[in-house]
């Protein structure tokens, strides 16, 4: 296979890790923007498409968020599949013609929310569609120190401090809303709050929170960028128990504090392994993958609500 990278910073090395392990027959291509920029190992570096003559099985866009449309949109008018990192575009600024645009030449899209393949959330996920669950009510809650993302660089000047390049905790941490709307759908109605008050003093978004509501219960999300200690939880209050979902510890205990589930041994970097290898799979055998981009440009409309 041969596969295009566009962009190459710490989550394209990622996907790359995930191929190599996988031991697909891949030669892989990454556009870059510098010529003086340096090798990556295994990569073959490219600077304009327009001058290749290479059929690439699929293209990887991983590069800023804010950059997406555009390499959608040109790769998609050369009739590549896409693997999009999330979320899948920054804005909602012609997003239906990009839609169109898929639509029209056929493209394969798949966003990539790596979160999905969490052995956690598979479980959950097989537990609500073959078990009668009756939910109260769902909190979720994901925050971390934006600091401590890419040590030895000032967060100030990455592109999640910025919100002309993509950045924003409602942007980055989009997993939430997607696996909460994978789980039980789109809602019937949201609302949302988009602030940037704390003592971070960044421009982009660092708090985030969203209220979803279902016919037999709500969901409420928040997301922040400030918290010293990371947390990534999901509490789904039932009928008669209340189940606590750790995504950092891997497992789900219930109110007396029993384990409902345990991954063992897992690490969240596996997701990208998996991800990738259920993409690829698709291709080969002809299936479109979940989570298209039209599919979710819908759960970006409720991230974006109140821009």
């Amino acid at each position: 296979m041969k596969i295009l990278i566009v962009g190459l910073g710490s989550i394209a090395k990622k996907h790359i890790e995930a191929l190599q392990t996988l031991k697909v027959d891949t030669k892989i291509y990454a556009l870059r923007s510098n010529p003086n920029t340096e090798i990556e190992e295994g990569v073959v570096n490219i600077f304009n498409l327009d001058e290749v003559n290479i059929i690439f099985d699929f293209a990887i866009i991983s590069n800023p968020t804010h950059l997406h449309y555009q390499f959608i949109e040109k790769l998609a008018k050369k009739g590549i599949p896409l693997f999009i990192e999330k979320p899948a575009i920054h804005s909602l600024n012609n997003a239906e013609k990009l839609v169109t645009i898929i639509k029209d030449k056929k493209i394969v899209t798949y966003v990539a929310c790596n979160l999905r393949f969490h052995p956690c959330l598979t479980f959950l996920k097989n537990k609500i569609e073959t078990e009668s669950l009756r939910i109260n009510e769902l909190n979720v809650y994901c925050g971390s120190y934006l600091p401590d993302w890419r040590p030895g660089k000032n967060f100030k000047e990455i592109y999640s401090a910025n919100s002309s390049m993509g950045g924003g905790v409602h942007l980055d941490l989009f997993h939430e809303l997607d696996y909460t709307t994978w789980l039980f759908g789109l809602p019937n109605n949201s609302k949302s709050i988009l602030r940037n008050i704390s003592s971070l003093e960044i421009d982009a978004v660092d708090y985030a929170n969203y209220n979803l509501q279902y016919d037999t219960f709500t969901a409420n999300i928040v997301l922040n960028y400030y918290r010293r200690k990371p947390k990534r939880e999901i509490e789904i209050v039932l009928e008669e128990d209340t189940w606590l979902v750790d995504l950092i510890k891997n497992e789900i205990k219930n109110d007396a504090g029993e384990y409902l589930f345990k991954a063992v041994d897992f690490n969240v970097k596996d997701t990208y392994l998996l991800q990738l290898d259920y993409f690829i799979g698709c291709l080969k055998n002809k299936h479109l993958p979940m989570n298209s981009l039209k599919e979710s440009i819908e759960i970006l409309k409720i991230c974006l609500n109140d821009e």
